[in-house]
């Protein structure tokens, strides 16, 4: 039986894939993000922290992994760092002293309020190339690609069950 033959192997093979496509889409929008919010010395996955702490006052870093869909190993670094700069605060919880709950400070409330609108230019500027028609378009084709393959995430959202958790402890 004759095998199928190998297609050429080619950069433009690459450039067009879309795993490719997609990490230099993440490059994109962090490098983006860092220009519009440089003022305020916040990564990416600092602010998902913030915003997500803000919303869930007292979560602990296994929820907050869930929710923000970050791998729990780095997301202690990331907590230290916003603990460093005073943003975040970490309190013992009643009920188990060994689980330490995640508060923001002053200062991260400050902070969180003070970065949204650079926040807001950032995501209008990975966009702003695209016709209005073809950003929706493209959202909500992330969206679904995101959702239909968060199972082959090394760290899958679980925001739901977190939050669950999080509301039957509270």
């Amino acid at each position: 039986m004759p095998s199928k033959a190998c297609p050429p192997i080619t950069i433009d093979a690459v450039y067009a894939a879309p795993g490719y496509l997609f990490r230099r889409m993440q490059q994109i929008a962090v490098s983006i993000f860092m220009e519009e919010c440089k003022a305020f010395d916040l990564t990416p996955v600092q602010y998902a922290a913030l915003i997500a702490i803000h919303t869930h006052p007292g979560i602990d870093a296994t929820r907050l992994s869930a929710v923000i869909a970050f791998d729990r190993s780095t997301l202690g670094s990331v907590i230290e760092r916003l603990q460093a700069k005073d943003y975040v605060e970490r309190k013992p919880a009643p009920e188990d002293k060994r689980i330490k709950l995640l508060y923001l400070t002053r200062a991260g409330v400050t902070i969180l309020r003070e970065i949204i609108p650079a926040v807001e230019r950032a995501q209008a500027r990975m966009l702003e190339p695209l016709k209005p028609a073809d950003r929706k378009t493209l959202m909500g084709l992330m969206s679904q690609l995101v959702d239909l393959n968060n199972e082959a995430s090394r760290v899958p959202l679980r925001a739901e069950d977190a939050l669950e958790h999080l509301g039957k402890a509270g």
